[in-house]
């Protein structure tokens, strides 16, 4: 049923592009090349119009935007057009734009975009509109939009055609016009206490500054690999040392790891450094420059995210990891004295841990376990151990921990901060510590940088600095629940080489090939010849036992790699009860998250809690496996979307 539906469908909406491309030629042939237009004057926006009708009233205006609606009634018409600020109606009389105008009128397809010219009114039923005296076409519109009740829906669409995303869902769009005002906020108050934005280099030979893997790339014109920035902290540092006392920098960094939720691999950071001020200085800053944004941007420093109300007004909580530890965990760190009694509390508490990890490490690992997700106020978790922690300066009454805090929202790291390391003598000994855990399998560990250490010799001042994961200020501040809601183009998983050369091939096509068709042309085959599956069961199960298994479509609501797991995704299910179910599978050496958000899976929902890395896992996600050559392949079984989540199958 569902695949002659399709094949019905299909054919109505090539012909309608078929007729969209037949309009074009036709207003070509007559002299009217919508493509030809180099500009338009724009007075006023829709909104400008709406928020002070009573000024507008009567005036002329000139708006230009996308037609979304269209009502055509003889010898009078309405539309809607979309501009960056909103909608506005415009009444459209043939006998006010002129006969030979108001047929082409009627010729415009939603998606078009038109400029309108006219006064400002008010409609019978009390809507403000546009009297149209002039309408022009200055762009047409080759493709259908998605039906206006039903929108763009599906998550990866929307990511990978954010163009279609931001025209037909009005809160995407809010959403980036909020994200820019929140760094607009950002830079107003920081250059009013002083600081200058500055920009330092994206190729880099030494990417330090953060435990994270680089990517690597050639310049050819030097014969050099050089390597994409993970941070932001050492040429900032540099222009401390040169006596630029108070710098900041908001961009792009990269970094070489997995996508989920809360993470992408180009993500914006803006990191600053303070001369002469410390950690607890920069504990300050970010109390006043979270509220000074809510406030600017959002007329409140209350915010409201998945249910839970956070107040940015009140004073934030300070603690130190091992009493957050000692708090949540029930395990006091100033009793552990030596790596081995450290080694035997994880292994009590099933933490996993390597060999090269040293007590300080290991402490980390109970505050990622047991901490951060009650870490829901706005909370600053101060003095880490300095196993973790290569660019910080020591406590002087405890050389075991350093002068760095990490500030946590919604059981997020929202920010990283230091009283900076100065002693170029200690840094040199960091450094080769962290050569050393390199070599031991780390590969997120930093490198030894020598121009780094000589400006460090020519003298740093004692220094406050850190880094703001703008994006994640962007997803509370603006409600989202995935990191690629708040980036306009984030990271996708190519579509593969069989779709990129349909779409091609559709390009150099005639007007009526569609990129459907050349898809269709370009079949992929498998080849099974080489392919084993499991034998088959020969012990039978009797009936009633096979019933009890719940098997239930599934919709998948958030897909994240699990930390410290490199097989792990977690799943947060919609399984139709109204209660979300937490599933783990070990599937991550074949998807990446991103790949199964929104997607529709079948799942066992009657099994028992299963506890995986500390997480009830609540059912199984149903895959097929088989072996290639010895090598295990699998495939998520992913259904129809139409199937609602909860449908069970008999």
């Amino acid at each position: 049923m569902g695949d002659q539906q399709k094949n019905t469908q299909e054919p109505d909406v090539n012909q309608l592009r078929k007729v969209r491309r037949e309009k074009l030629a036709d207003l070509q042939a007559n002299g009217k090349n919508p493509f030809e237009i180099t500009k338009y004057d724009v007075t006023c926006h829709a909104t400008d119009i709406k928020e002070n009708f009573e000024e507008m009233e009567g005036k002329h205006v000139s708006v230009a935007g996308r037609v979304m609606q269209k009502r055509v009634m003889g010898k009078a018409s309405f539309c809607n057009i979309l501009d960056l600020s909103g909608n506005i109606q415009s009444y459209v009389a043939r006998d006010s734009i002129g006969e030979d105008s108001y047929k082409d009128f009627k010729k415009l397809d939603i998606g078009d975009i038109i400029g309108i010219e006219g006064e400002v009114f008010k409609t019978k039923t009390g809507e403000i509109s546009i009297h149209a005296s002039a309408v022009k076409l200055l762009s047409k519109s080759l493709q259908i939009l998605p039906e206006k009740f039903h929108g763009l829906t599906n998550t990866d669409t929307r990511y990978r055609q954010r163009y279609v995303d931001l025209i037909v869902n009005p809160e995407v769009r809010d959403t980036f016009i909020k994200r820019s005002r929140i760094i607009s906020a950002v830079r107003r108050y920081l250059d009013g206490q002083g600081f200058m934005e500055v920009e330092t280099p994206m190729l880099v030979a030494n990417a330090g500054g953060a435990a994270a893997r680089p990517f690597e790339t050639h310049f050819n014109a030097l014969n050099e690999d050089l390597k994409l920035r993970i941070s932001l902290e050492l040429y900032l540092k540099r222009l401390i040392v040169g006596g630029l006392e108070r710098v900041y920098e908001i961009g792009r960094v990269f970094r070489n790891e997995g996508l989920d939720t809360r993470h992408n691999p180009e993500f914006t950071l803006m990191e600053l450094y303070q001369a002469y001020t410390d950690y607890n200085g920069m504990m300050d800053l970010t109390e006043n420059l979270y509220r000074h944004v809510a406030q600017e941007v959002l007329g409140t420093t209350k915010i409201v995210y998945k249910g839970i109300e956070m107040d940015l007004g009140e004073p934030f909580e300070r603690i130190t990891m091992v009493d957050a530890v000692k708090k949540y965990a029930g395990v006091d760190w100033n009793e552990v004295e030596t790596l081995e009694q450290a080694r035997e509390l994880a292994k009590e508490h099933n933490l996993e841990f390597e060999e090269r990890h040293k007590k300080g490490d290991i402490l980390n690992l109970f505050f990622e376990e047991y901490v951060e997700e009650h870490l829901l106020q706005p909370t600053f978790v101060m003095d880490h151990p300095v196993e973790i922690s290569p660019l910080t300066k020591k406590k002087p009454e405890n050389p075991n921990y350093v002068e760095r805090f990490e500030f946590f929202m919604n059981g997020w790291e929202m920010a990283n901060a230091y009283s900076e390391l100065n002693d170029p003598i200690d840094q040199r000994e960091r450094f080769a510590a962290q050569e050393e855990a390199f070599a031991a399998g780390d590969e997120e560990a930093n490198h030894t940088d020598e121009d780094f250490l000589n400006a460090l010799e020519i003298g740093m001042p004692p220094t406050g600095g850190i880094g703001f994961g703008i994006d994640r200020m962007c997803m509370l501040l603006t409600g989202a629940e995935a990191i690629r809601d708040v980036l306009l183009f984030p990271t996708m998983k190519s579509m593969g080489a069989a779709k990129n050369e349909a779409n091609n091939a559709a390009q150099s096509a005639p007007a009526e090939k569609t990129v459907e068709k050349a898809i269709a042309e370009v079949k992929e085959t498998y080849d099974f010849s080489n392919v084993e599956v499991e034998p088959l069961f020969k012990d039978m199960v009797d009936f009633e036992t096979f019933s009890k298994s719940d098997f239930r479509a599934v919709k998948v609501k958030e897909c994240e790699a699990v930390p410290k797991s490199k097989k792990l995704l977690k799943f947060v299910l919609n399984d139709g009860s109204g209660v979300d179910r937490v599933i783990l599978s070990g599937i991550h050496d074949y998807y990446e998250p991103e790949e199964l958000v929104g997607k529709t899976l079948l799942a066992i929902t009657n099994l028992p809690p299963r506890k995986m890395m500390g997480i009830d896992s609540c059912g199984m996600i149903i895959s097929a496996t088989h072996l290639v050559e010895g090598r295990e392949g699998l495939n998520v079984l992913i259904l129809d979307d139409k199937i609602p989540a909860g449908a069970k199958l008999y």
